[in-house]
């Protein structure tokens, strides 16, 4: 049995091909920076890569092109589609009406799509999967897992919101949490790498990404979890802002004259690492006009602090090395940030980044 493991996200769509007999994952990728400038897919056959540069619009292109990779004469891994027995679609949001996964029918399709405007960034793109699957693979049943699922074991009083308790009433709005397959994983692997039940646990997971989301789990379930409503909330990321003042929202569209759909997409679109740094979502993008001189007071800082979190992360543990970490702005040579790290520091330049 061979199935296709689908994980579109908000601008990247993420494949596997496993033979389910062997456990053997016969084909994997990601294609990237959907929807953008320089959209590309990596497609890896074991030691084999093969990378494609194709702009495409939607997640459904992305697909078309993903399938005809596992058919590719040189890199793919199939002889027909319907080697495929079956396709499985990770889905974000899935309300109060999904506790678990489902075979897709009309019914599940119209729950999904009524769970849009808790995940406009998301939800959209797992319909134009699962679309695309029903056209190319039309014998080939369709299994959907959602993120919201794992959170369903939120106590009220964590997912319930202080404002009227009518809106729960008329439009369901509480905190759903996201990323619950990976928040799952992780914490069940924890365990295992611990050796200890995992209802013995208390656990914090983090699912880093152009999403972003914390989980407190315990005793193997969810109890809190720093997404909301929406996959917007809670910590800052890629175009999303995360948590802010939610008087900021109606300052704003007074101050602008925006909509709402117009303020939605401020801060699902064009906020956090991109609206911070005015150029991209992308540390790579960002990371490129840095070395090139070409850069602003805030977009300096945005680096400063990506180098920051990484450079931590290599040092855990390794106290013997001596790292002074300042951030600058390059237009204006003026210090953003100044860390020593032990005491005694070693300047790193710019130009030393990217060798770090």
């Amino acid at each position: 049995m061979k199935v296709l493991v689908l994980n579109s996200g908000s601008s990247s769509l993420k494949y596997q091909l496993i033979d389910m007999e062997t456990e053997n994952v016969m084909a994997k990728g990601n294609f990237e920076r959907i929807g953008q400038e320089g959209s590309f897919l990596t497609h890896k056959v074991g030691d084999q890569k093969h990378v494609i540069e194709k702009n495409v619009k939607n997640h459904e292109e992305a697909i078309g092109i993903v399938l005809n990779q596992l058919l590719d004469s040189e890199y793919g891994v199939i002889s027909s589609l319907n080697e495929i027995d079956a396709v499985g679609h990770r889905i974000v949001h899935g309300g109060e009406k999904f506790t678990e996964s489902v075979i897709v029918d009309d019914s599940v399709i119209k729950g999904i799509e009524e769970a849009i405007t808790f995940a406009p960034l998301h939800n959209p793109a797992h319909l134009q999967g699962i679309y695309a699957c029903q056209k190319e693979l039309p014998n080939t049943p369709n299994v959907v897992v959602f993120d919201t699922a794992f959170h369903q074991t939120l106590p009220k009083k964590a997912y319930m919101y202080a404002i009227p308790y009518e809106y729960y009433d008329k439009y369901k709005i509480r905190k759903y949490g996201a990323h619950g397959t990976s928040h799952r994983f992780i914490s069940k692997r924890v365990a295992e790498v611990m050796n200890k039940p995992i209802e013995d646990l208390k656990i914090i997971t983090c699912h880093l990404g152009q999403g972003a989301s914390l989980c407190a789990v315990d005793g193997g379930k969810s109890i809190d979890t720093s997404m909301g409503l929406t996959p917007l909330a809670g910590v800052p990321m890629g175009s999303r802002s995360g948590d802010i003042d939610p008087s900021i929202v109606t300052f704003l569209m007074e101050k602008e004259g925006l909509s709402a759909k117009e303020m939605d997409n401020i801060l699902n679109k064009k906020s956090g690492k991109l609206g911070l740094s005015g150029i991209s979502a992308d540390d790579r993008d960002i990371e490129k006009e840095i070395l090139n001189g070409k850069t602003t007071t805030h977009t300096a800082l945005v680096m400063s602090l990506i180098y920051d979190s990484e450079i931590y992360q290599v040092l855990n543990g390794k106290t013997d090395w001596a790292i002074h970490i300042v951030g600058k702005d390059l237009e204006t040579g003026g210090e953003l940030m100044n860390i020593n790290f032990p005491e005694e520091g070693y300047h790193i330049s710019i130009e030393n980044w990217d060798n770090m």
